[in-house]
């Protein structure tokens, strides 16, 4: 049974694809008369087959070192090419995740999306999504990583432009789409030229590769650079963030996944690629550099947001910064766990923030408040997300940054700062949101709101069990220091930094006495937070400038250049034809005199030459 599953282990990224097929009569319309609930339930069924495909694998090969499988898939003359995947504790459980979180946000469909028309798309494009992401799992090979990441961002830019007949809507798929395709375009060189310098682009030869190969300090670092723009913009990364804030304007589901899985897709092949990164230190610096500045940017920037999607988007940023910065230090066991960790709690809190949306349609956190009676599920969501975030005894946030902390800090003890740091603002500002949405005085839009309906509260309970059982699983897989640890001066530190980011913001947010800010207080505070610290002004007199200057020069010098010469060379053309047609005689012996002349001069240009 096992070796079955094994050979046929490719199937895994299939099921999901394979459900999208199968919804194409209802997705296109071609079926209409009993309407879209099959194809969901089609894509739902395909997601259980894969989880269950997934789980069976990696009970069976857990003790096992990890299996490389090779499906070839094309057969052409001398050219063999072949799937590799990589069948190990952490590429399955990676695959076992992203299957669990698809088919619970699938399931939170039903109840948010019930009465949306185009239903059959929405879940032909969740299983196009999630063939991508449990690709990348198993993928042993840069190729097929980087294949799979461009799927993605396909389905980045359809999901977020499902509602596409929003002028916003549109701009913001479209400005998704351009901005993750500047890291694949300079990525997409970086693989090209790996390929043709290690003469491979499978992971575990790479990695045998880098470990004694000798390249030039500036060869490595141009390649390094080229590989790492790919995960800059998958995990919404200084300077290529801002996608991710815009794309909440897509579905709530859909925004399950991608603040949870799709953004750690690109930060798994990060780390995958660390042993090519490790090549040039310049490339380690600029890695720890973007994360520092993303981690503490972005936690800022989410405290002066108030559309509830984007003020937990961007604590997504901050939170994959802290992962480039384990990456940066080579600690991908502890980028690993931290993903893990992040994924399920930020999965939660999307669950509840899109149980609120739907029940008070809208977005805008000034029109919220005093939900926390009327929505006890969804509250007690928030809170269990949050407190299973940020650094607290003992859910599996805590046990991440911990191991985080003694790891990573261990070269450079100012980088225990800026976890702190991010943590402190994180719970500030999980707190602020819970105070606008769950506290306070009922507002017009939530004074009727009631819960939401069941198909919305089972997934979301069932993950709230799942945040719970975090340290039993850890445990079990002897991934949790002793608890003697506890005690340490670090972990005291991460507990009073989330102690404090939380008593903060209960004191402004929570005390009725107290009046609730929107953020920090300040008006010019506010407004520049608000505009995520004017980043787009930023890309406007940088980036778009030195576009439009090029752009106009290019248009120049293809109408003056390379116009001019051409049309240099036809009235040149007809200038000559026009004056050699008078010198016609019709007479055979001036022709053959003006061929020896042609000759004679000829030879003697050569002999003058030579």
């Amino acid at each position: 049974m096992t070796e079955f599953l094994v050979d046929s282990s490719w199937w895994v990224p299939v099921y999901g694809v394979l459900g999208a097929v199968v919804t194409l009569p209802w997705s296109t319309g071609l079926i209409r008369r009993a309407g879209s609930r099959p194809a969901a339930y089609l894509n739902i069924v395909m997601t259980v087959v894969a989880l269950l495909h997934c789980v069976i694998l990696w009970t069976d090969l857990w003790d096992l070192p990890a299996l490389h499988v090779d499906i070839p898939w094309l057969k052409l003359f001398d050219l063999n090419l072949y799937f590799s995947i990589e069948l190990s504790r952490v590429s399955l459980g990676a695959a076992v995740l992203i299957t669990v979180l698809s088919l619970l946000a699938q399931f939170f469909a039903l109840g948010y999306l019930e009465k949306d028309w185009a239903l059959g798309r929405f879940y032909a494009l969740m299983g196009f999504f999630e063939g991508a992401m449990t690709g990348i799992a198993l993928s042993d090979s840069l190729f097929s990583s980087y294949a799979l990441l461009e799927m993605l961002t396909l389905s980045t830019y359809l999901l977020v432009g499902f509602w596409y007949a929003q002028p916003l809507v549109v701009t913001a798929a479209r400005d998704a789409f351009l901005t993750k395709r500047v890291g694949d375009l300079l990525m997409l060189m970086g693989v090209v030229a790996l390929s043709a310098i290690a003469g491979t682009l499978d992971y575990a030869e790479l990695t045998a590769w880098a470990e004694t190969a000798e390249l030039a300090p500036l060869t490595a670092t141009l390649l390094g650079l080229a590989l790492l723009a790919g995960p800059i913009g998958k995990c919404a990364q200084f300077p290529l963030n801002l996608w991710l804030d815009e794309a909440m304007e897509g579905p709530s589901p859909a925004s399950i996944l991608r603040n949870s899985v799709v953004v750690a897709c690109g930060a798994y092949v990060l780390i995958r690629m660390q042993p090519i990164l490790s090549l040039s230190p310049v490339v380690l610096t600029t890695l720890m550099v973007v994360g520092a500045i993303t981690a503490i940017g972005a936690s800022l920037v989410s405290i002066g947001q108030i559309d509830i999607k984007r003020a937990l988007s961007h604590t997504t940023s901050a939170y994959l910064g802290l992962v480039f910065l384990a990456v940066g230090m080579q600690q991908d066991e502890v980028a690993l766990m931290l993903l893990f960790a992040h994924a399920l709690s930020k999965a939660l809190l999307y669950m509840s923030v899109g149980s609120v949306t739907l029940t008070t349609s809208t977005q805008d956190l000034t029109e919220m408040g005093g939900l926390g009676s009327r929505m006890p599920a969804t509250s007690l969501a928030f809170a269990i997300g949050s407190i299973a975030m940020v650094g607290m005894v003992p859910f599996g946030g805590f046990w991440a940054m911990q191991i985080w902390a003694e790891r990573v800090t261990v070269g450079a003890p100012g980088l225990l700062l800026i976890l702190l740091l991010v943590n402190g603002l994180t719970a500030f500002n999980l707190t602020r949101v819970f105070g606008l949405v769950f506290a306070g005085e009922p507002q017009a839009k939530t004074r009727r709101a009631p819960e939401a309906p069941w198909a919305i509260c089972l997934p979301m309970v069932s993950l709230i069990v799942m945040c719970l059982l975090v340290p039993v699983m850890l445990l079990q897989w002897e991934l949790l220091p002793s608890l003697a640890s506890v005690r340490s001066p670090l972990s005291l530190a991460i507990i009073g930094s989330s102690v404090v980011g939380f008593g903060f913001g209960a004191f402004i947010y929570l005390n009725p006495a107290f009046e609730h800010p929107l953020g920090l207080g300040w008006k010019s505070m506010q407004d520049i937070l608000a505009q995520d610290f004017r980043t787009d002004q930023l890309y406007r007199v940088t980036v778009v400038f030195a576009v439009r200057r090029g752009a106009r020069l290019a248009a120049w010098f293809d109408r003056y250049v390379v116009d001019g010469m051409v049309n240099l060379i036809g009235v040149a053309s007809i200038f000559g034809s026009e004056s050699l047609k008078y010198t016609i005689s019709g007479q055979s012996k001036h022709y053959l005199l003006t061929v020896v002349i042609g000759v004679i001069l000829g030879i003697a240009s050569l002999g003058w030459l030579f």
